[in-house]
């Protein structure tokens, strides 16, 4: 068993690889006591002989995790840091370790599910979107804030812009609330579309559109294509490389 953690913006998530299944998974925020509530969580579970992890996030963070693992497993995780390339995907970037590891990681479950060519767009804290093409070469992406991230944008850099409620996304909005939330979710919906006209050009005409993030849900029925709602690419794409990177002593 291999145990596989995604350190996001906005939550940890974490799965329990058995096989090619996940066994057993789950979430928490930060505002958690996260090495408290793992430790105590995982004390349940099995044995893992390896653990790996993907983060975007900051060192302290990343320590409580390993932590939460020394504790309840007696063993820390090997980090998997942005490669110029693994499982037959090819990073794009010049400087390799500045593109985010779960872009590389939802990629690397793309290429591996046979999704490729495809355009990959994430929505959660930033709106993230890559271009895949069918031999796994990353030929570039965009990034833009998410779209709450992008209402709270409004809200900091003004005095009034002051909503009571949460809006709701319409056509035409008749206040402030279901503007401001309209005008965000729409922008990031147009920005999907766009992107993936552009990349169109390099991928043959019509590649496949997948979408992932906390927020892919909501931003799906927007876009004027159809996509392919991918939940824990990061988690899958991890596998993909726990399994390729595996050492001599697990495949004997």
């Amino acid at each position: 068993m291999i145990l596989l953690l995604d350190l996001g913006n906005t939550r940890l998530k974490f799965a329990l690889l058995e096989g090619d299944e996940f066994a057993r998974r789950g979430a928490f925020g930060w505002d958690a006591d996260i090495a408290h509530e793992l430790s105590t969580l995982w004390k349940g579970w099995p044995m893992p002989f390896r653990i790996v992890g993907a983060s975007v996030v900051d060192a302290a963070r990343e320590t409580a995790v390993a932590v939460a693992t020394a504790k309840a497993f007696g063993r820390e995780p090997v980090w998997v840091r942005t490669p110029a390339q693994a499982c037959g995907v090819t990073n794009a970037y010049a400087e390799p370790q500045r593109l985010g590891v779960d872009r590389f990681l939802a990629m690397v479950d793309a290429f591996a599910a046979g999704r490729a060519p495809c355009v990959l767009a994430s929505a959660g804290t930033a709106l993230t979107l890559d271009a895949l093409d069918g031999d796994g070469r990353h030929l570039g992406g965009w990034i833009a804030p998410g779209p709450l991230l992008m209402q709270q944008s409004v809200l900091g850099a003004t005095a009034q812009v002051r909503p009571e409620q949460t809006g709701s996304v319409r056509d035409l909005a008749d206040n402030t609330a279901d503007g401001l939330a309209s005008g965000c979710w729409q922008a990031c919906a147009a920005l999907v579309d766009r992107f993936a006209d552009r990349a169109a050009r390099q991928l043959g005409g019509s590649p496949t559109l997948t979408l992932g993030g906390g927020d892919a849900a909501t931003l799906a029925p927007l876009l004027e294509r159809d996509a392919i709602l991918v939940p824990d690419a990061v988690l899958r794409g991890l596998a993909a490389w726990a399994r390729a990177h595996a050492p001599a002593a697990d495949i004997a």
